[in-house]
């Protein structure tokens, strides 16, 4: 089921979600940067991505979240069976996940696991650190693409799913990724954060053993 063609999200209104694709169990969606995948809390926080995509498909079911600030792909579950299925398959790590970042200066080596556990900032919300003590075990694969003008472009494959994961381990390598106003110290710079997941695959709940549905998208940076 991929590469696909893109067309579809490049026609949306700047700012909304686009439609991949669409199958009997589940919907395959870009979200913008700066849309909350789910509601927060308080009344200001109430449009976000599943409110939108519900508007057009009233029984699409969140299965996993972007950041606030993240853009990318998402796979949403439309019944109940699919959504079982598709949220025991990113517990059992049975999905391949892979972002792009920009960050500041070349990663040494330039292909590596960062293996490092992250738990929350308490003096800091809502910020996240390497905690050796008290932190979950967090792994992420990086391989460093291309050098360009202003920035180093990273592919990050990231096996655990904690928060903030990606941010905080190029942060503890001392590289954050551009655009990050929580943990980039000139985050300001840019008008969103420099992170999009790019490609999704998993398995499909109504044809579990065949290949992976399998799915990319270009970063809009």
């Amino acid at each position: 089921m991929s590469p696909i063609d893109h067309t579809l999200a490049a026609n949306q209104p700047p700012g909304d979600w686009a439609l991949i694709d669409e199958q009997r169990d589940f919907l395959v969606v870009a979200k913008p940067e700066r849309m909350l995948s789910v509601p927060g809390i308080g009344p200001d926080k109430q449009d976000c991505l599943i409110t939108r995509v519900q508007m057009e498909f009233p029984e699409a079911r969140i299965v996993h979240r972007l950041d606030w600030d993240t853009s990318g792909l998402l796979v949403l579950a439309r019944n109940a069976r699919a959504h079982s299925f598709l949220s025991k398959a990113f517990a059992d790590r049975r999905v391949d996940k892979t972002y792009v970042a920009l960050i500041d200066e070349s990663l040494e080596p330039a292909e590596g696991l960062i293996d490092l556990p992250i738990g929350k900032d308490p003096e800091r919300r809502p910020r996240y650190r390497i905690d050796p003590e008290r932190g979950r075990p967090s792994q992420t694969r990086y391989r460093v693409a291309a050098t360009e003008k202003a920035a180093v472009r990273v592919i990050l494959e990231p096996i655990t799913g904690r928060s903030h994961q990606l941010r905080v381990h190029l942060l503890a390598q001392g590289r954050p990724i551009q655009g990050d106003t929580l943990y980039h110290p000139e985050g300001e710079r840019h008008d969103r954060l420099m992170l999009h997941a790019m490609r999704l695959a998993f398995p499909d709940p109504e044809h579990p053993t065949k290949p992976m549905a399998d799915y990319e998208l270009d970063a809009p940076f």
